[in-house]
């Protein structure tokens, strides 16, 4: 299987964007499964039009790749990290972008650091019902409850669609450099996005835990919480940021899907597509 169903795919000299499913959810705290997140996103892409309605291109001539999966290492997260990120700084090398198929969220700590090496001034924007910012959780500052706040260690860090936080992130959150936006910010005040993107600029990865939309709309998550953002929301965001800055790598990382239930992979592929999309019609002030 490849992203799109595209026969004959192109090589990796040609394209611009690579796709790498990475099915792991070793840490999963509720729901486990997303381990098979990216073999449904992958199917569902499978069936989506190539043509994209909205921009009135089929995207995928730019050049999409799909790699085989990282390979799972179960001595532990710290070891998954950092076989996440050999594979992503390969892709970075050849000038191509990387878009990551998770699994659960843990794994983005591997990719950022792989597109941090080549662009060191890099901004991490975060969709995500999770603030992720606890300093080790199950005795692993490695657990998808972590990222965040592994991030942040070496990259500004912004975040959206926050909803839910332990007491210790909820101290931590206004001492750090974090910028935070809530979900109840997005839907009380107007000109949200272009507030967020104040603060982003130059180099950009984006990651999106699903989980950040409201469960009506995506309920195949390990950890689903009310109040979320809606799709019309989420590509408002993707199209100021893609305007506005280099997008040098994406994820769409905690899908667990339902049996029988098929829109929320569908969902998170059709996502994925129109994100590449806006990428490749980037016009940036």
């Amino acid at each position: 299987m490849n992203f799109g169903g595209i026969y004959p795919e192109c090589s990796m000299r040609d394209a611009r964007f690579v796709v790498v499913p990475v099915p792991y959810d070793l840490t999963s705290t509720y729901q486990p499964g997303s381990r098979r997140g990216p073999a449904a996103i992958l199917e569902a892409s499978m069936n989506m039009e190539l043509y994209d309605e909205e921009l009135k291109k089929e995207t995928y001539l730019s050049g999409i790749r799909t790699t085989s999966p990282v390979e799972v290492d179960a001595r532990g997260p710290k070891h998954m990290i950092s076989a996440v990120r050999k594979k992503i700084s390969r892709v970075v090398a050849s000038d191509k972008i990387p878009v990551m198929l998770g699994g659960e969220h843990s794994i983005t700590l591997g990719a950022v650091q792989a597109v941090h090496e080549k662009y060191p001034k890099l901004t991490v924007l975060q969709l995500d019902a999770h603030a992720d910012l606890r300093d080790s959780y199950q005795g692993t500052p490695y657990n998808h409850a972590c990222v965040g706040r592994q991030v942040v260690e070496f990259c500004s860090l912004v975040q959206v669609g926050i909803r839910s936080m332990s007491r210790e992130e909820g101290e931590y959150l206004p001492k750090s450099k974090v910028k935070s936006y809530s979900a109840d910010y997005v839907f009380d005040h107007k000109n949200w996005a272009e507030t967020i993107c104040k603060h982003l600029h130059g180099d950009v990865y984006i990651t999106i835990d699903l989980d950040v939309f409201d469960p009506s709309i995506m309920s195949a998550t390990g950890t689903p919480e009310p109040g979320g953002l809606y799709w019309r929301d989420v590509l408002h965001l993707m199209r100021q940021v893609t305007k506005k800055c280099d997008i040098r790598g994406f994820d769409v990382v905690e899908l667990a899907p339902l049996p029988g239930v098929v829109a929320p992979d569908f969902m998170a592929a059709k996502l994925i597509y129109r994100l590449m999309g806006y990428i490749t019609g980037q016009n940036k002030k």
